[in-house]
């Protein structure tokens, strides 16, 4: 049997824990924190401040929610776009390419991943497991050379993370050509000769746009 649609309430509820998330996210893509009051949250949902705790026991439970739904968002949309793709240096490169660039074409969500306290490197969800697995897999085909596939993650993790401010705070930088810059070094840093990095890096990207909801 068919699932059954969700109901008008399952609906209302759904839409009401989206726009308490979403303005979590805006509110800590600003500020880098949520140390506002829960009627300030509430008004930026608009919603009712007694809908707060039908969903969330704390402002924490809610930050938490909205970094991870931040990540898992950008992950199931790197792994859709990509999923032709066999191998897993290009996957590991295009990711970060693409990633890069969400300073230009997602600023909030950027924003959000850039100030998520190690989530984009650390986390058991999001992409910090898929580019950990990538890494793996790139090294197994022989194509990335690492002692550490942790210290490789948290190398490749910081760079990312360092150029992502660059391009937030530096509006003489080019977003696109300064993320393929460091991901071309990345790739030299994992031991690939330039010239094949340099191909990696030229390949054309995904026309997909990034994912418009919850964002």
């Amino acid at each position: 049997m068919s699932e059954q649609p969700p109901s008008r309430t399952e609906r209302r509820k759904l839409r009401t824990r989206n726009a308490l998330i979403e303005a979590a996210q805006e509110i800590y893509a600003q500020r880098g924190d949520l140390e506002v009051s829960i009627q300030q949250i509430t008004e930026a949902a608009d919603v009712g401040f007694g809908s707060f705790y039908n969903y969330f026991t704390s402002k924490t439970e809610l930050l938490d929610a909205a970094i991870a739904e931040t990540l898992e968002s950008h992950a199931s949309w790197l792994a859709r776009v990509l999923a032709d793709v066999d191998d897993p240096a290009v996957v590991f490169a295009t990711s970060m390419r693409l990633t890069g660039r969400l300073v230009r074409t997602r600023p909030r969500m950027a924003r959000v991943l850039m100030r998520g306290r190690g989530a984009l490197l650390s986390a058991s969800y999001g992409h910090a497991p898929h580019a950990r697995r990538d890494i793996e897999a790139a090294v197994a085909a022989g194509r990335f050379v690492t002692e550490d596939v942790r210290v490789a993650l948290t190398c490749a993790a910081g760079c990312l993370i360092a150029t992502m401010h660059l391009c937030d705070t530096d509006p003489q930088v080019s977003v696109d050509d300064t993320a393929d810059q460091t991901v071309l070094n990345v790739l030299r840093m994992f031991g690939m000769d330039d010239a094949e990095a340099r191909r990696i890096v030229a390949l054309p990207l995904p026309a997909d746009d990034p994912p418009a909801a919850p964002m």
